[in-house]
């Protein structure tokens, strides 16, 4: 039985002002470091082994990843499938804005500029594919994003839970198949 993880980054700006970040490129907090130098500790505890850390070039989860790689002795690698989707013209709103609600239940739009679901989720799909198919265990630390297209991979879900569900900032989540 083979398994994968994935961690959500550290806290950014935008995540205390409830701000969607998708693809713009913001820094972790004070507290985002802490809370990545905490999850790579965990990660020890734990005694969670990986062969690889592959990470989105977004500078939150870059930070993250090579916090926890630092800690563990885990090799890290940008992977830039895992890059966050780009949410178009909803960059840096409100995440709980009522229209974006609305559009990110539609998963073919775009968000005017944007990357719609369809395509992130072809994206995420296919690395998924290539890493459940290696002998290899392997950490992601991607984005809230990123994490509902993981979990549908690994399971079930109705169009409502896909766009309501989300990982708290440094999670872990583990995933065996």
């Amino acid at each position: 039985m083979g398994c994968v993880y994935f961690v959500r980054h550290g806290q950014t700006i935008w995540n205390v002002e409830n701000r969607i970040c998708g693809a713009t490129d913001i820094a972790l907090t004070e507290l985002g470091h802490k809370q990545a130098i905490e999850t790579g500790k965990k990660i020890l505890e734990e005694g969670i082994k990986a062969d690889e850390i592959l990470y989105s070039p977004l500078i939150r989860a870059k930070d993250t990843a090579l916090h926890i790689s630092e800690i563990t002795g885990i090799p890290a690698r940008e992977e830039l499938r895992l890059k966050e989707q780009n949410f178009g013209r909803f960059e840096s709103t409100p995440r709980d804005g009522a229209e974006f609600k609305i559009a990110k239940g539609q998963f073919i739009t775009r968000y005017d500029g944007g990357e719609s679901m369809l395509h992130l989720a072809q994206r995420i799909y296919n690395l998924l594919d290539e890493v459940t198919a290696s002998d290899k265990t392997y950490i992601l630390v991607a984005h809230n994003g990123i994490s509902r297209v993981v979990q549908s991979y690994f399971y079930e879900m109705t169009n409502e839970e896909y766009a309501a569900f989300g990982v708290k900032n440094c999670a872990i989540l583990k995933y065996e198949f």
